[in-house]
């Protein structure tokens, strides 16, 4: 009689959302007296609804997530510590442990005698979630076996939704499924659950790299490497050979780094993938660059950037010609802020060629080259060949020499317009990096239009963001200028954060935009310091400090966080000067 009210509730739930009808729910609650079972199994099973909105339905009534189990959702290492007996008994499932909480996937997560003999059992907090009896058990099955190893967990996964492009380019042959090629190996399957995983997950990179025990498998998610999985130490070579085999890449040759690349369809949607092989004293390690253009935006807005600065750069984009630079260190996102650049100019009225390396995503009206050192296809060369195609707009991907530096000046002084990146810390040292390179203050001062320096910065989990109150001495470090008595925010960490306390990145940036003044500096071959400090002497112009100060401020990231991403200089007041030390060699 209770679960024939209780599938009630939820059928009114599904006739309120137009998931049912009346005549449906009245032949399968007829059923149901009969079958003994759940109103959402039985729908389900029938295929009258979408196991999805059942869940969801059923997540608003009890007031808890729900979720569909499938392969990655589940730690094989944390399974055990629900005995198999209760887990068959009860219909749940133990998913992944973070600090002294465990998820437990329970059909009737209501059941709080449940609940509390788990929370004995184990000495954790349980924080269940509801799931559909017919997928648990589904799982029970696949999971508990005699030994929970990663070898029979891998063994039993589902065939991924992965497809491989086996040429280059996806025009030269047809899409193979990649399990007809794999015929169910364990080895395949593990490679094509971290690809999935990390792609789903939002993940830029994939590393499979050798330990003294084991293999680490991690991906890197927001900036930060996380683990995924530890297969077996005896696993490696066959986890690399099956990597440089989708890259097309010498599996005999194990001394010298090699590259690769291959193309893989997952869900529908295709993403590229660059593998890079690197010899280590454990063996091999590879690591794969996921380039998924679902995650490409360019819209400034949206990476960040605040309404003067984009403003600010439509003026440098909007000059004919001239030297347009992004600076910041590998990952800051240079390229795409570049792509979004470009995304700006193209049209049918411009010849817009590129020249990068590598060339990470391919855009409409833009003429991409790749260049390839091995054949002397360097940026300088190329660069001067770009020159005689009739460009208008020229990105090079990286200003790495003076050669390089003296030919991108050289076409922003002769009509066209230029965009490329630097490796400096700030705008300021940008001037001074090329002038270093040989560039003459009065070219740099007549070709330069602007310098951007960024930085990516973790913004605050919203479903774990909480307040606090950090000590004096921490406001004290950051040069805090407020009320010592604010609150500021932070993430506690969840599930949804993978216990980190923070979800996505945003842009931090200063511009330096040329002027009058500006250029009459650089012509006197000005430091980096006295760049800087010309431009804090200007009303609106923030450095990147103040800029991440500012989203701390907003709530949008934590302090510490502000702290790791922006280097705070001290003033020269600040810094004492450290006793000298002496090396004494000791005698006996």
């Amino acid at each position: 009689m209770k679960l024939l009210t209780q599938a009630i509730k939820l059928g009114q739930m599904l006739l309120q959302e137009g998931a049912l009808s009346e005549e449906q729910l009245e032949r399968i609650l007829t059923r149901q007296k009969n079958k003994h079972k759940k109103l959402g199994e039985l729908l389900v099973e029938d295929g009258v609804v979408d196991e999805n909105v059942v869940l969801t339905c059923l997540s608003r009534r009890l007031g808890l997530p729900s979720v569909k189990l499938r392969p990655g959702l589940i730690d094989p290492l944390i399974v055990d510590i629900i005995e198999k007996d209760v887990a068959e008994q009860h219909t749940i499932i133990a998913m992944f442990k973070v600090e002294e909480t465990l998820t437990v996937a329970m059909a009737e997560p209501q059941a709080l005698l449940v609940v509390d003999d788990l929370q004995r059992s184990t000495g954790l907090h349980i924080q269940p979630v509801i799931a559909l009896e017919a997928n648990i058990r589904e799982f029970i099955k696949k999971y508990y076996a005699q030994n929970v190893k990663i070898d029979t967990f891998v063994a039993s996964l589902e065939e991924t939704n992965i497809d491989v492009i086996s040429q280059e380019h996806p025009d030269d042959a047809p899409v193979l499924d990649l399990s007809e090629i794999s015929d169910g190996s364990p080895v395949v399957n593990l490679v094509n659950m971290s690809m999935l995983q990390a792609v789903k997950e939002g993940a830029s990179d994939i590393h499979i790299e050798p330990d003294q025990d084991c293999v680490r498998i991690r991906y890197r998610l927001d900036g930060m490497l996380r683990d995924l999985m530890t297969p077996p130490k005896d696993w490696h070579p066959a986890i690399i050979s099956r990597c440089k085999v989708i890259g097309r890449m010498d599996i005999a040759e194990k001394r010298v780094p090699q590259e690769g690349r291959v193309h893989i369809l997952v869900e529908g949607r295709e993403v590229d993938l660059r593998v890079s092989s690197m010899p280590t004293i454990l063996g091999e390690k590879i690591v794969m660059r996921i380039l998924d253009k679902s995650n490409l935006h360019l819209e400034l807005d949206k990476l960040g950037y605040e309404k003067e600065m984009v403003l600010a750069l439509r003026r440098m984009l909007s000059k004919p010609h001239g030297l347009m630079l992004v600076t910041g260190p590998t990952g800051s996102g240079k390229t795409t802020t570049l792509y979004s650049a470009l995304d700006l100019l193209r049209g049918k009225e411009r010849n817009i060629i590129t020249i990068e390396d590598p060339v990470e995503y391919q855009l409409e009206l833009v003429n991409q080259i790749q260049v390839h050192e091995a054949v002397g296809l360097t940026f300088a060369r190329t660069l001067r060949s770009v020159l005689r195609q009739d460009p208008d707009v020229i990105m090079v991907g990286e200003i790495r020499d003076e050669e390089t530096a003296k030919v991108a000046v050289q076409a922003a002084l002769t009509g066209h317009l230029v965009l490329s990146t630097l490796h400096t810390n700030d705008s300021p040292s940008a001037v001074t990096r090329l002038m270093n390179m040989n560039i003459e203050p009065y070219l740099l001062a007549s070709c330069l239009v602007g310098v951007v320096a960024q930085r990516l910065i973790r913004t605050i989990c919203p479903k774990c963001k909480t307040t606090f109150f950090p000590e004096e001495s921490v406001l004290k470090t950051i040069n805090w200028q407020g009320s010592k008595n604010r609150a500021f925010h932070r993430g506690q960490g969840c599930s949804l954060c993978h216990d980190s306390g923070f979800k996505g990145r945003r842009a931090v940036c200063e511009v330096l935009e040329m002027n009058g003044a500006l250029r009459n500096l650089i012509i006197q071959r000005p430091s980096g310091h006295d760049i800087k400090q010309y431009l804090m002497e200007q009303k609106n112009w923030q450095d990147l400090r103040q800029q991440a100060i500012k989203c701390v401020e907003q709530g949008l990231t934590s302090i510490d966080e502000m702290m790791r991403v922006c280097f705070i200089e001290e003033t020269q007041e600040d810094v004492l000067a450290p006793e000298p030390v002496l090396l004494v060699e000791e005698t006996t």
